[in-house]
Protein backbone atom coordinates (compact mmCIF):
# COMPACT_ATOMS: atom_id res chain seq x y z
CA UNK A 1 0.00 0.00 0.00
CA UNK A 2 1.46 3.59 -1.00
CA UNK A 3 1.73 5.90 2.62
CA UNK A 4 1.26 9.99 2.08
CA UNK A 5 5.49 11.03 2.53
CA UNK A 6 4.26 12.74 5.98
CA UNK A 7 2.63 9.37 7.29
CA UNK A 8 5.87 8.00 6.04
CA UNK A 9 8.04 10.38 7.92
CA UNK A 10 5.91 9.64 11.08
CA UNK A 11 6.57 5.69 11.06
CA UNK A 12 10.59 7.02 10.75
CA UNK A 13 10.71 9.18 13.52
CA UNK A 14 8.64 6.66 15.94
CA UNK A 15 11.11 3.91 14.43
CA UNK A 16 13.50 5.99 15.54
CA UNK A 17 12.45 6.92 18.89
CA UNK A 18 12.01 3.12 19.59
CA UNK A 19 15.91 2.06 18.26
CA UNK A 20 17.03 5.33 21.09
CA UNK A 21 14.75 4.57 24.04
CA UNK A 22 17.00 2.57 26.70
CA UNK A 23 16.53 -1.23 26.68
CA UNK A 24 13.77 -1.99 28.91
CA UNK A 25 14.72 -3.69 32.38
CA UNK A 26 12.25 -4.39 35.03
CA UNK A 27 15.22 -3.72 37.43
CA UNK A 28 18.03 -2.20 36.44
CA UNK A 29 20.91 -2.32 39.03
CA UNK A 30 23.13 1.01 39.64
CA UNK A 31 26.97 0.35 39.30
CA UNK A 32 29.11 2.86 40.92
CA UNK A 33 32.84 3.65 40.37
CA UNK A 34 35.40 5.36 42.49
CA UNK A 35 33.86 7.76 45.20
CA UNK A 36 31.44 10.22 44.99
CA UNK A 37 30.53 13.18 47.66
CA UNK A 38 32.93 10.76 50.12
CA UNK A 39 30.50 8.11 49.54
CA UNK A 40 32.44 5.48 47.74
CA UNK A 41 31.36 2.62 45.24
CA UNK A 42 31.74 -0.81 44.49
CA UNK A 43 34.40 -0.67 41.65
CA UNK A 44 37.63 0.93 41.16
CA UNK A 45 37.53 1.01 37.77
CA UNK A 46 35.35 1.23 34.69
CA UNK A 47 36.07 -1.59 33.10
CA UNK A 48 34.91 -4.05 35.78
CA UNK A 49 31.65 -2.55 35.93
CA UNK A 50 31.00 -3.02 32.62
CA UNK A 51 31.70 -6.32 33.03
CA UNK A 52 29.42 -6.88 35.93
CA UNK A 53 26.62 -4.87 34.21
CA UNK A 54 23.64 -6.49 32.93
CA UNK A 55 21.51 -4.98 29.83
CA UNK A 56 20.03 -1.71 30.59
CA UNK A 57 21.43 -0.50 34.14
CA UNK A 58 23.52 2.40 35.14
CA UNK A 59 26.95 3.05 35.57
CA UNK A 60 27.99 5.94 37.42
CA UNK A 61 31.03 7.04 37.75
CA UNK A 62 32.66 9.40 40.42
CA UNK A 63 35.70 12.24 39.31
CA UNK A 64 38.68 10.72 39.21
CA UNK A 65 41.24 9.90 36.85
CA UNK A 66 40.82 6.51 34.76
CA UNK A 67 44.36 5.22 33.82
CA UNK A 68 43.85 1.95 31.07
CA UNK A 69 44.60 -0.96 33.86
CA UNK A 70 43.26 -3.68 31.39
CA UNK A 71 43.00 -4.38 27.85
CA UNK A 72 39.47 -5.81 26.07
CA UNK A 73 39.46 -6.18 22.50
CA UNK A 74 35.80 -7.32 20.61
CA UNK A 75 35.74 -11.08 19.78
CA UNK A 76 37.74 -11.82 16.63
CA UNK A 77 39.45 -8.21 16.61
CA UNK A 78 42.30 -8.28 17.78
CA UNK A 79 43.60 -4.89 16.09
CA UNK A 80 40.64 -2.84 18.49
CA UNK A 81 42.20 -3.42 21.80
CA UNK A 82 40.15 -0.61 24.50
CA UNK A 83 40.47 0.82 27.28
CA UNK A 84 36.32 0.36 27.75
CA UNK A 85 34.61 -2.17 25.80
CA UNK A 86 30.96 -2.32 26.22
CA UNK A 87 29.09 -5.01 23.89
CA UNK A 88 25.79 -4.86 26.02
CA UNK A 89 22.71 -3.81 24.89
CA UNK A 90 20.96 -0.47 26.20
CA UNK A 91 23.61 0.12 28.99
CA UNK A 92 23.91 3.77 30.74
CA UNK A 93 27.75 5.09 31.15
CA UNK A 94 27.58 8.45 33.16
CA UNK A 95 30.43 10.78 35.02
CA UNK A 96 28.95 12.25 37.82
CA UNK A 97 31.01 15.67 36.26
CA UNK A 98 31.48 16.45 32.73
CA UNK A 99 35.65 17.97 33.37
CA UNK A 100 36.48 15.86 36.25
CA UNK A 101 35.74 12.23 35.37
CA UNK A 102 38.90 11.36 33.03
CA UNK A 103 39.01 8.54 30.69
CA UNK A 104 42.58 8.97 30.28
CA UNK A 105 44.82 6.44 27.65
CA UNK A 106 48.17 7.70 29.46
CA UNK A 107 50.38 5.62 31.03
CA UNK A 108 49.39 4.47 34.97
CA UNK A 109 51.57 6.83 37.50
CA UNK A 110 51.42 9.49 34.81
CA UNK A 111 49.97 13.13 35.25
CA UNK A 112 46.14 13.39 34.06
CA UNK A 113 46.51 13.35 30.39
CA UNK A 114 49.94 13.71 29.96
CA UNK A 115 51.86 15.77 27.18
CA UNK A 116 55.03 13.73 27.85
CA UNK A 117 56.14 10.81 25.52
CA UNK A 118 57.08 9.01 28.43
CA UNK A 119 53.74 9.10 30.15
CA UNK A 120 51.66 7.94 26.99
CA UNK A 121 50.60 4.28 26.71
CA UNK A 122 51.18 3.55 23.12
CA UNK A 123 49.00 -0.05 23.67
CA UNK A 124 49.87 -3.82 23.11
CA UNK A 125 52.44 -5.04 20.90
CA UNK A 126 51.48 -6.47 17.33
CA UNK A 127 53.27 -7.79 14.76
CA UNK A 128 54.09 -4.06 13.09
CA UNK A 129 54.88 -2.63 16.57
CA UNK A 130 52.53 -1.27 19.40
CA UNK A 131 49.03 -1.46 18.32
CA UNK A 132 47.79 1.92 20.09
CA UNK A 133 44.51 1.99 21.94
CA UNK A 134 40.86 3.18 21.68
CA UNK A 135 39.33 4.69 24.69
CA UNK A 136 35.95 3.77 24.98
CA UNK A 137 34.66 1.58 22.33
CA UNK A 138 30.59 0.55 21.99
CA UNK A 139 30.88 -2.55 19.66
CA UNK A 140 27.28 -3.22 17.71
CA UNK A 141 25.71 -3.00 21.68
CA UNK A 142 22.42 -1.12 20.12
CA UNK A 143 21.11 1.97 22.51
CA UNK A 144 24.56 2.60 24.79
CA UNK A 145 24.29 6.21 26.05
CA UNK A 146 27.63 7.71 27.08
CA UNK A 147 27.50 11.25 29.13
CA UNK A 148 29.47 13.50 31.02
CA UNK A 149 32.98 12.85 31.06
CA UNK A 150 35.99 13.48 29.35
CA UNK A 151 38.19 11.32 27.30
CA UNK A 152 41.60 12.05 26.49
CA UNK A 153 45.19 10.37 24.59
CA UNK A 154 44.23 7.31 23.16
CA UNK A 155 46.66 6.87 20.49
CA UNK A 156 47.02 5.66 17.26
CA UNK A 157 49.54 2.36 16.28
CA UNK A 158 49.29 -0.48 14.06
CA UNK A 159 45.74 -1.36 15.05
CA UNK A 160 42.60 0.50 14.74
CA UNK A 161 43.18 2.63 17.07
CA UNK A 162 43.53 6.57 17.98
CA UNK A 163 39.97 7.22 19.01
CA UNK A 164 38.48 8.73 22.22
CA UNK A 165 35.13 7.45 22.47
CA UNK A 166 33.68 5.41 19.33
CA UNK A 167 30.30 3.66 18.38
CA UNK A 168 31.33 0.97 16.26
CA UNK A 169 29.15 -1.50 13.91
CA UNK A 170 31.60 -3.39 12.26
CA UNK A 171 34.19 -1.08 10.51
CA UNK A 172 35.71 -2.54 7.84
CA UNK A 173 32.42 -4.78 6.97
CA UNK A 174 30.44 -2.64 4.65
CA UNK A 175 27.37 -2.79 6.50
CA UNK A 176 25.89 -1.57 9.02
CA UNK A 177 25.77 -3.54 12.24
CA UNK A 178 24.69 -0.96 15.00
CA UNK A 179 21.73 0.59 16.26
CA UNK A 180 20.57 3.83 18.42
CA UNK A 181 22.98 5.74 20.47
CA UNK A 182 22.75 8.80 22.74
CA UNK A 183 26.21 10.64 23.70
CA UNK A 184 25.95 13.96 25.33
CA UNK A 185 28.31 16.79 27.85
CA UNK A 186 31.30 14.75 26.16
CA UNK A 187 34.56 15.61 25.89
CA UNK A 188 37.09 14.55 23.49
CA UNK A 189 40.71 15.53 23.24
CA UNK A 190 44.39 14.91 23.36
CA UNK A 191 47.58 16.93 24.68
CA UNK A 192 50.24 14.86 22.98
CA UNK A 193 51.48 15.15 19.31
CA UNK A 194 55.20 14.64 18.38
CA UNK A 195 56.16 14.85 15.16
CA UNK A 196 59.20 12.11 15.58
CA UNK A 197 56.07 9.86 15.88
CA UNK A 198 52.90 11.44 14.20
CA UNK A 199 51.67 8.10 13.40
CA UNK A 200 51.12 7.49 17.33
CA UNK A 201 48.78 10.77 17.39
CA UNK A 202 45.28 10.39 18.68
CA UNK A 203 43.28 10.59 15.39
CA UNK A 204 39.24 10.82 16.09
CA UNK A 205 37.42 12.73 19.28
CA UNK A 206 33.77 11.32 18.89
CA UNK A 207 33.06 8.81 16.54
CA UNK A 208 29.96 6.07 14.52
CA UNK A 209 30.74 4.01 11.78
CA UNK A 210 28.15 1.50 10.83
CA UNK A 211 25.60 2.60 12.25
CA UNK A 212 22.13 3.87 12.20
CA UNK A 213 20.55 6.05 14.46
CA UNK A 214 21.86 8.26 17.36
CA UNK A 215 22.59 11.62 18.41
CA UNK A 216 25.39 13.55 19.98
CA UNK A 217 24.67 16.55 22.11
CA UNK A 218 26.36 19.21 23.65
CA UNK A 219 29.78 18.06 22.84
CA UNK A 220 33.93 19.22 22.29
CA UNK A 221 36.42 17.91 20.36
CA UNK A 222 40.17 18.66 19.77
CA UNK A 223 43.36 18.80 18.87
CA UNK A 224 42.66 15.85 16.51
CA UNK A 225 44.81 14.33 13.90
CA UNK A 226 41.88 13.79 11.11
CA UNK A 227 38.88 14.77 12.86
CA UNK A 228 37.16 15.74 16.08
CA UNK A 229 33.74 14.42 14.89
CA UNK A 230 33.13 11.46 12.35
CA UNK A 231 30.55 9.58 11.12
CA UNK A 232 30.83 7.55 8.21
CA UNK A 233 30.48 3.91 6.57
CA UNK A 234 26.49 4.60 7.32
CA UNK A 235 25.07 4.51 3.70
CA UNK A 236 22.20 6.24 3.67
CA UNK A 237 20.98 4.79 6.60
CA UNK A 238 22.75 7.36 9.00
CA UNK A 239 19.80 8.53 10.51
CA UNK A 240 21.82 10.35 13.17
CA UNK A 241 22.14 13.99 14.44
CA UNK A 242 24.64 16.15 15.98
CA UNK A 243 23.60 19.13 18.04
CA UNK A 244 25.70 21.86 20.10
CA UNK A 245 28.96 20.50 19.26
CA UNK A 246 31.95 22.67 18.87
CA UNK A 247 35.47 21.55 17.42
CA UNK A 248 38.19 23.33 16.95
CA UNK A 249 42.24 22.68 16.87
CA UNK A 250 41.76 19.96 14.99
CA UNK A 251 42.88 19.22 11.01
CA UNK A 252 39.14 18.13 10.30
CA UNK A 253 36.49 19.95 12.72
CA UNK A 254 34.49 16.85 11.17
CA UNK A 255 34.76 13.93 8.78
CA UNK A 256 31.85 12.09 7.12
CA UNK A 257 33.35 9.31 4.68
CA UNK A 258 30.25 7.61 2.99
CA UNK A 259 27.86 8.81 5.30
CA UNK A 260 24.29 9.80 4.20
CA UNK A 261 20.62 9.90 4.01
CA UNK A 262 19.05 11.33 7.37
CA UNK A 263 21.89 12.77 8.45
CA UNK A 264 21.40 16.38 10.57
CA UNK A 265 24.57 18.68 11.85
CA UNK A 266 22.55 21.98 13.39
CA UNK A 267 23.68 24.88 16.26
CA UNK A 268 27.11 23.76 16.34
CA UNK A 269 30.77 25.94 16.33
CA UNK A 270 32.91 24.50 13.93
CA UNK A 271 36.68 27.00 14.15
CA UNK A 272 40.11 26.90 14.26
CA UNK A 273 40.51 24.27 12.65
CA UNK A 274 42.64 23.63 9.31
CA UNK A 275 38.97 22.34 7.60
CA UNK A 276 36.33 23.23 9.60
CA UNK A 277 33.76 20.91 8.41
CA UNK A 278 33.85 17.94 5.64
CA UNK A 279 32.41 15.37 3.84
CA UNK A 280 33.26 12.88 1.14
CA UNK A 281 33.16 9.87 -1.02
CA UNK A 282 35.90 7.46 -0.87
CA UNK A 283 37.15 4.15 -1.28
CA UNK A 284 37.20 3.47 2.29
CA UNK A 285 34.78 3.13 5.25
CA UNK A 286 32.73 1.29 2.32
CA UNK A 287 30.24 1.65 0.22
CA UNK A 288 30.80 4.72 -1.27
CA UNK A 289 29.70 7.43 -2.40
CA UNK A 290 28.73 9.90 -0.05
CA UNK A 291 24.75 10.70 -1.04
CA UNK A 292 22.44 12.49 1.24
CA UNK A 293 19.47 11.55 -0.84
CA UNK A 294 16.78 10.51 1.06
CA UNK A 295 16.04 6.63 1.45
CA UNK A 296 13.06 5.48 -0.97
CA UNK A 297 13.06 8.55 -2.17
CA UNK A 298 11.38 10.41 0.38
CA UNK A 299 10.82 14.19 1.49
CA UNK A 300 13.19 15.96 4.08
CA UNK A 301 10.63 17.61 6.63
CA UNK A 302 13.57 20.28 7.13
CA UNK A 303 14.55 21.00 3.30
CA UNK A 304 10.88 19.39 2.10
CA UNK A 305 13.02 18.31 -1.21
CA UNK A 306 14.96 14.84 -1.05
CA UNK A 307 17.93 15.95 0.11
CA UNK A 308 18.47 14.33 4.61
CA UNK A 309 21.49 15.24 4.79
CA UNK A 310 21.60 18.92 6.27
CA UNK A 311 24.02 21.30 7.71
CA UNK A 312 22.32 23.76 9.59
CA UNK A 313 22.66 26.78 11.83
CA UNK A 314 25.99 26.26 12.47
CA UNK A 315 29.09 28.56 13.32
CA UNK A 316 31.78 27.93 10.39
CA UNK A 317 34.31 30.59 10.94
CA UNK A 318 38.23 30.95 11.35
CA UNK A 319 39.18 27.91 9.94
CA UNK A 320 42.65 29.12 8.88
CA UNK A 321 44.82 27.00 11.29
CA UNK A 322 47.97 24.88 9.55
CA UNK A 323 49.31 24.21 13.10
CA UNK A 324 47.25 21.39 14.09
CA UNK A 325 48.08 17.58 14.15
CA UNK A 326 47.99 15.76 10.70
CA UNK A 327 47.93 12.38 9.37
CA UNK A 328 46.99 10.59 5.72
CA UNK A 329 44.75 12.43 3.82
CA UNK A 330 42.96 14.51 6.35
CA UNK A 331 46.71 15.95 6.91
CA UNK A 332 46.55 17.65 3.49
CA UNK A 333 43.32 19.67 3.63
CA UNK A 334 43.42 23.40 1.77
CA UNK A 335 43.98 25.17 4.82
CA UNK A 336 41.49 27.71 5.61
CA UNK A 337 38.00 26.15 4.39
CA UNK A 338 34.75 26.56 5.96
CA UNK A 339 32.48 23.81 4.82
CA UNK A 340 33.66 21.08 1.84
CA UNK A 341 32.02 18.77 0.23
CA UNK A 342 33.82 16.32 -1.92
CA UNK A 343 32.25 14.01 -4.17
CA UNK A 344 29.50 13.79 -1.95
CA UNK A 345 26.00 14.44 -3.47
CA UNK A 346 22.10 15.71 -2.59
CA UNK A 347 23.58 17.45 0.88
CA UNK A 348 22.00 20.84 1.82
CA UNK A 349 23.89 23.75 3.65
CA UNK A 350 21.50 26.07 5.20
CA UNK A 351 21.28 28.96 7.30
CA UNK A 352 24.56 29.03 8.73
CA UNK A 353 26.94 32.20 9.32
CA UNK A 354 30.35 31.33 7.29
CA UNK A 355 33.01 33.92 8.57
CA UNK A 356 36.59 34.60 7.36
CA UNK A 357 37.77 31.32 6.32
CA UNK A 358 41.02 32.74 4.35
CA UNK A 359 40.59 30.04 1.13
CA UNK A 360 37.04 29.05 0.67
CA UNK A 361 33.60 29.66 2.95
CA UNK A 362 32.06 26.87 1.12
CA UNK A 363 33.23 24.58 -1.48
CA UNK A 364 31.97 21.78 -3.86
CA UNK A 365 34.45 19.82 -5.66
CA UNK A 366 35.83 15.99 -6.89
CA UNK A 367 37.35 13.50 -4.57
CA UNK A 368 40.13 11.92 -6.91
CA UNK A 369 41.19 8.52 -5.50
CA UNK A 370 42.72 5.26 -6.15
CA UNK A 371 40.99 2.36 -7.87
CA UNK A 372 39.58 -0.22 -8.31
CA UNK A 373 37.47 -0.66 -6.26
CA UNK A 374 35.45 2.19 -6.95
CA UNK A 375 32.06 1.96 -6.31
CA UNK A 376 29.84 5.38 -7.21
CA UNK A 377 32.60 6.47 -9.03
CA UNK A 378 34.16 6.46 -12.31
CA UNK A 379 37.11 4.15 -12.44
CA UNK A 380 40.09 5.71 -14.80
CA UNK A 381 39.10 8.98 -15.48
CA UNK A 382 41.20 11.33 -17.39
CA UNK A 383 41.17 15.43 -16.17
CA UNK A 384 44.79 16.79 -16.46
CA UNK A 385 45.80 13.32 -15.12
CA UNK A 386 44.88 10.03 -14.93
CA UNK A 387 42.78 9.31 -11.97
CA UNK A 388 42.04 5.99 -10.95
CA UNK A 389 39.00 6.94 -9.02
CA UNK A 390 36.98 10.02 -9.47
CA UNK A 391 33.88 11.15 -7.64
CA UNK A 392 32.43 13.77 -8.51
CA UNK A 393 30.06 15.96 -6.82
CA UNK A 394 26.45 17.05 -7.74
CA UNK A 395 22.57 17.91 -6.69
CA UNK A 396 23.63 20.05 -3.67
CA UNK A 397 22.04 22.91 -2.13
CA UNK A 398 23.89 25.90 -0.68
CA UNK A 399 20.89 27.98 0.30
CA UNK A 400 20.15 31.20 2.53
CA UNK A 401 23.90 31.05 4.63
CA UNK A 402 24.90 34.31 5.83
CA UNK A 403 29.27 34.82 4.51
CA UNK A 404 31.22 37.46 5.23
CA UNK A 405 35.13 38.32 5.23
CA UNK A 406 36.57 34.79 3.19
CA UNK A 407 38.63 34.77 0.91
CA UNK A 408 41.46 37.07 2.20
CA UNK A 409 44.22 34.28 0.72
CA UNK A 410 43.56 36.41 -2.16
CA UNK A 411 44.04 33.80 -5.20
CA UNK A 412 41.49 34.06 -8.03
CA UNK A 413 38.59 31.75 -7.04
CA UNK A 414 39.17 32.18 -2.71
CA UNK A 415 36.06 33.55 -1.61
CA UNK A 416 32.44 32.56 -0.24
CA UNK A 417 31.69 29.71 -2.85
CA UNK A 418 33.30 28.07 -4.88
CA UNK A 419 32.71 24.98 -7.24
CA UNK A 420 33.43 22.25 -10.15
CA UNK A 421 32.24 19.35 -11.97
CA UNK A 422 34.15 17.11 -13.98
CA UNK A 423 31.76 14.88 -15.72
CA UNK A 424 28.63 16.12 -17.26
CA UNK A 425 24.91 14.99 -17.20
CA UNK A 426 24.24 14.59 -13.44
CA UNK A 427 21.69 16.26 -11.88
CA UNK A 428 22.86 20.46 -10.97
CA UNK A 429 24.09 21.83 -7.84
CA UNK A 430 22.40 24.87 -6.97
CA UNK A 431 23.12 28.29 -4.53
CA UNK A 432 20.10 30.57 -3.87
CA UNK A 433 19.65 33.15 -1.36
CA UNK A 434 23.12 33.23 0.11
CA UNK A 435 24.30 36.85 1.55
CA UNK A 436 27.30 38.22 2.24
CA UNK A 437 26.79 42.12 3.34
CA UNK A 438 30.20 43.44 1.97
CA UNK A 439 29.62 45.68 -1.10
CA UNK A 440 30.69 43.20 -3.83
CA UNK A 441 27.80 40.65 -2.16
CA UNK A 442 28.26 37.16 -1.91
CA UNK A 443 31.74 36.15 -4.31
CA UNK A 444 31.28 32.87 -6.09
CA UNK A 445 33.75 30.77 -8.71
CA UNK A 446 32.33 30.91 -11.66
CA UNK A 447 31.01 33.90 -11.31
CA UNK A 448 27.48 34.61 -10.32
CA UNK A 449 26.29 30.94 -9.78
CA UNK A 450 23.18 32.37 -7.66
CA UNK A 451 22.14 33.83 -11.10
CA UNK A 452 23.30 30.76 -13.32
CA UNK A 453 22.23 27.34 -10.77
CA UNK A 454 19.62 28.45 -8.71
CA UNK A 455 17.42 25.73 -8.41
CA UNK A 456 18.25 21.72 -7.98
CA UNK A 457 15.32 20.76 -10.04
CA UNK A 458 16.75 17.68 -11.40
CA UNK A 459 18.41 19.23 -14.59
CA UNK A 460 21.38 17.18 -15.80
CA UNK A 461 24.44 19.38 -15.82
CA UNK A 462 27.31 20.07 -18.21
CA UNK A 463 30.79 19.61 -17.13
CA UNK A 464 32.27 22.40 -15.36
CA UNK A 465 35.80 21.77 -14.08
CA UNK A 466 37.31 25.48 -13.58
CA UNK A 467 40.53 25.14 -13.86
CA UNK A 468 41.49 28.28 -12.12
CA UNK A 469 39.97 26.26 -8.90
CA UNK A 470 41.26 23.06 -9.83
CA UNK A 471 44.82 24.23 -10.15
CA UNK A 472 44.49 26.55 -6.58
CA UNK A 473 43.34 23.40 -4.66
CA UNK A 474 46.24 21.80 -6.13
CA UNK A 475 49.03 23.69 -4.69
CA UNK A 476 47.26 23.67 -1.74
CA UNK A 477 48.01 20.54 0.68
CA UNK A 478 45.44 18.90 -1.51
CA UNK A 479 47.88 18.10 -4.28
CA UNK A 480 49.17 15.35 -2.35
CA UNK A 481 46.30 14.08 -2.43
CA UNK A 482 46.26 13.52 -6.18
CA UNK A 483 49.46 12.62 -6.33
CA UNK A 484 50.41 16.18 -7.32
CA UNK A 485 52.30 19.85 -5.89
CA UNK A 486 52.42 22.37 -8.27
CA UNK A 487 52.97 25.95 -7.63
CA UNK A 488 50.49 28.33 -6.73
CA UNK A 489 49.37 30.69 -9.48
CA UNK A 490 51.24 33.83 -9.15
CA UNK A 491 53.56 32.19 -6.74
CA UNK A 492 51.60 32.73 -3.28
CA UNK A 493 51.45 29.54 -1.52
CA UNK A 494 48.51 28.91 0.97
CA UNK A 495 49.47 28.45 4.68
CA UNK A 496 51.88 24.89 5.85
CA UNK A 497 52.19 23.79 9.10
CA UNK A 498 55.20 25.40 11.38
CA UNK A 499 54.68 23.85 14.20
CA UNK A 500 51.90 21.95 16.37
CA UNK A 501 50.36 23.63 18.90
CA UNK A 502 48.36 21.32 21.30
CA UNK A 503 45.30 23.33 23.18
CA UNK A 504 44.11 22.71 26.64
CA UNK A 505 40.95 21.85 27.13
CA UNK A 506 38.23 25.08 27.95
CA UNK A 507 38.09 26.20 31.31
CA UNK A 508 33.92 25.62 32.44
CA UNK A 509 32.78 23.81 29.61
CA UNK A 510 28.80 23.19 31.62
CA UNK A 511 28.21 19.67 33.46
CA UNK A 512 25.07 18.00 33.41
CA UNK A 513 23.26 20.09 35.15
CA UNK A 514 21.94 17.04 37.13
CA UNK A 515 23.82 13.68 36.71
CA UNK A 516 21.28 11.54 39.04
CA UNK A 517 18.47 12.93 36.23
CA UNK A 518 16.31 9.22 35.63
CA UNK A 519 19.42 7.02 37.49
CA UNK A 520 17.48 4.80 40.02
CA UNK A 521 17.82 5.24 43.40
CA UNK A 522 21.04 4.95 44.86
CA UNK A 523 23.28 6.40 47.80
CA UNK A 524 25.15 8.65 45.08
CA UNK A 525 21.13 9.60 44.04
CA UNK A 526 18.76 9.26 47.09
CA UNK A 527 15.50 9.92 46.21
CA UNK A 528 12.72 8.58 43.86
CA UNK A 529 13.86 8.28 39.75
CA UNK A 530 12.57 10.27 37.76
CA UNK A 531 12.04 10.16 33.85
CA UNK A 532 14.63 9.88 30.85
CA UNK A 533 13.49 10.98 27.82
CA UNK A 534 14.75 9.45 24.78
CA UNK A 535 16.09 11.78 22.62
CA UNK A 536 15.29 12.79 19.16
CA UNK A 537 16.88 11.17 16.66
CA UNK A 538 16.51 13.12 13.72
CA UNK A 539 16.54 16.90 13.51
Amino acid sequence: MRRTAAAAVSVVAALVLVILAPAANASPHVLRVGTYKGVPGQFSSIQAAVNAAGPGDWILVGPGDYKTSSISRPRGRSDLPAGVLITKTGLYLRGMDRNKVIVDGTRPGASSCSRTTGGQNFGPRGAKGPLGLNGILVWKARNVWVQNLTACNFLSGSGDTGNEIWWNGGDHTGRVGGFGYYGSYLNATTSYYNPKRSAAAAQYGIFSSNWSGGTWKNTYASNFSDSGYYIGACQQLCNQTIDGAKAEFNSLGYSGSNSGGALVVKNSEWDQNSDGFDTNSQNGDNPPPQNGACPNHGISPITHTHSCWVLMNNYIHDNNNPNVPGAGAAGDVAVGTGVSVFGGRNDTLMRNRIVRNNAWGALLAVFPDSGPPCTGGTLNFTFLIKIGCLYDQWGNAILNNSFRNNGSDGHATNGDIAASNFEGGHPTSCFSGNTDSAAAGVTTSPANLQQTNPTCNGTLAPASPNLPFVLEQLCSNLGAVAGLQIPCPGGHPYPKRTSVIMHPLPRGLPSMPNPCAGVPANPWCPGRRSQVTPPPGLG
